[in-house]
């Protein structure tokens, strides 16, 4: 990998730089520059140019292929769903008919969260998509607790999903998310 900024990696290959539009979550896992990297890619050809999308899965490959198949969802905008969460978050949302996991993202409204859980949904399978969306639901109403009581949305998102590693259900993830933001002011100058 050559290098990365907040959209894209320039990723070396054979001596030619190719610059791939990947998901935020896929940026942060990115390896120094210097260092090998395997992306699985797509090529969007347009009218007025080519771009490259990659993952780090195939997975997530395919189910970027699936979202921008859903009429109205570009590539830029299936980048941003598959950035919201994992695959298998999102692939439980979608098979759950949970719109509000898809609403985080950055130009998908109602109607855009809708027809893709309407065109999708017979499209995908994961067995335990009701116990995720359970436990989806919990960290949602945890996050809500802490807007409530004056976190910011990124403060609250963050915590929550550092808790919910180790904790287990609402009160849990809840405890955990403020000892972990107690810290967090405990360091601030």
């Amino acid at each position: 990998m050559e290098r990365k900024t907040a959209e894209y990696a320039v990723v070396s290959c054979a001596g030619i730089g190719f610059k791939v539009f990947v998901p935020a979550s896929v940026l942060k896992r990115l390896p120094a520059s210097g260092e090998d990297v395997t992306l699985f890619t797509h090529l969007h050809a347009r009218d007025d140019g080519m771009d490259l999308y990659g993952f780090m899965t195939e997975p997530a490959l395919a189910l970027f292929e699936l979202l921008i198949s859903v009429a109205g969802v570009g590539p830029r905008t299936a980048l941003a769903v598959l950035s919201v969460d994992t695959v298998e978050r999102v692939t439980a949302a979608i098979l759950e008919k949970r719109t509000d996991l898809l609403l985080r993202a950055p130009g998908i409204g109602k109607k855009t969260a809708e027809r893709i859980i309407l065109e999708l949904q017979s499209k995908l399978e994961l067995s335990h998509a009701k116990s995720i969306t359970e436990h989806m639901t919990e960290e949602a109403e945890a996050e809500e607790a802490l807007l409530t009581l004056g976190y910011s949305r990124s403060e609250a998102r963050g915590a929550v999903a550092e808790a919910s590693r180790t904790e287990k259900g609402f009160e849990g993830t809840l405890r955990g998310a403020l000892r972990i933001l107690g810290l967090r002011n405990d360091r601030r100058p």
